[in-house]
Order: C-alpha cells, then sequence, then structure tokens
C-alpha cells in the first residue's frame, strides 16, 4: 500500500466510528436492550459484538495480543450507554491505532487470520465489511420502534 492508501484506509475506519457513535448515541437509553426476537443480539449486543470482533481482527492483522478476547455482550456492565460507547469506540481506536503503526509495505504481508491466511489489507477490509453488517442489522432495530435510523454517512468525510 502507498501512503495515501493509508490514509484513505484511516479515513474510512474514522468514519465507521463516527457512524458507529451516532447508532448508538441515537437510540434511546430504554432501547438498548431491545431485540427483535429472543434468540437474537440485543441492540447494545449487536454493538458489543462488533467491538469484539474488531479487537480480534485488529489483533491479528497487526500481530498483537488481543486483550478483549470474550463476548462482551453477555456483560451486563457493558450494556449501558457510558460503558458500551467507551467499550465499542475503542475497538475502532484500536483498528485506527494499528494502522497508523504499520509501515505501508506491511500491509500486503499475509497473516493468519483463524484457519485462513490473507494479507493484512484484506484482513481489515473483511473487518470493515464485519461492523458494516451488524450496524446494519441494527438500523431495523430502529424501525422496529418507530424511529428513524441515522444515515450510514457512507460519502461522509
Amino acid at each position: 500500500m502507498t501512503n495515501d492508501q493509508v490514509k484513505i484506509l484511516v479515513q474510512e475506519w474514522e468514519r465507521a466510528r463516527l457512524g458507529t457513535k451516532d447508532y448508538i448515541d441515537s437510540m434511546p437509553d430504554d432501547k438498548l436492550s431491545f431485540r427483535p426476537v429472543p434468540e437474537v443480539l440485543s441492540f447494545a449486543g449487536q454493538f458489543l459484538h462488533v467491538g469484539d470482533a474488531n479487537y480480534t481482527f485488529a489483533a491479528a492483522a497487526f500481530g498483537v495480543e488481543n486483550s478483549h478476547q470474550g463476548k462482551s455482550e453477555d456483560k451486563p456492565e457493558l450494556q449501558a450507554r457510558p460503558a458500551l460507547l467507551e467499550f465499542v469506540l475503542g475497538s475502532y481506536d484500536f483498528i485506527v491505532k494499528g494502522i497508523r503503526g504499520l509501515d505501508p509495505s506491511a500491509f500486503d504481508q499475509e497473516v493468519t487470520f483463524f484457519k485462513w491466511n490473507m494479507p493484512r489489507h484484506l484482513l481489515l477490509s473483511k473487518a470493515l465489511e464485519h461492523h458494516a453488517h451488524h450496524r446494519g442489522q441494527t438500523a431495523i432495530y430502529f424501525r422496529l420502534n418507530g424511529i428513524k435510523p441515522p444515515s450510514e454517512g457512507l460519502f461522509r468525510s
């Protein structure tokens, strides 16, 4: 990757972070625990899952220890807005810090993620896709509660 490509990658992750903050901030406190059906994650649980995954993807991409292993969606202490925001937004900060800390040539190096081997830049793309998948799922949580979801901010700079 070039320095310009790294800069764009950082901007995309910062945009994703801001969009996630908008979504969490826009859901009323009494709806953070909302589940459309009992078998799916709550609104807060969706974002805690994203945070867990962000830490997991980033630890593999940057070759560092994942200090946030576990299922955060099962931790009641993370369900309230302040703790939810701190944990989830911290996961985006962890990714951005990792991207900024790598030499641009390192993004083409292969890393192992569970049973797959792929270049770092591809693993980070898959992490961004995972984030979008779960954040997109929560749009229906808003609609089911009669609330218009925030814009996805696709072209926000």
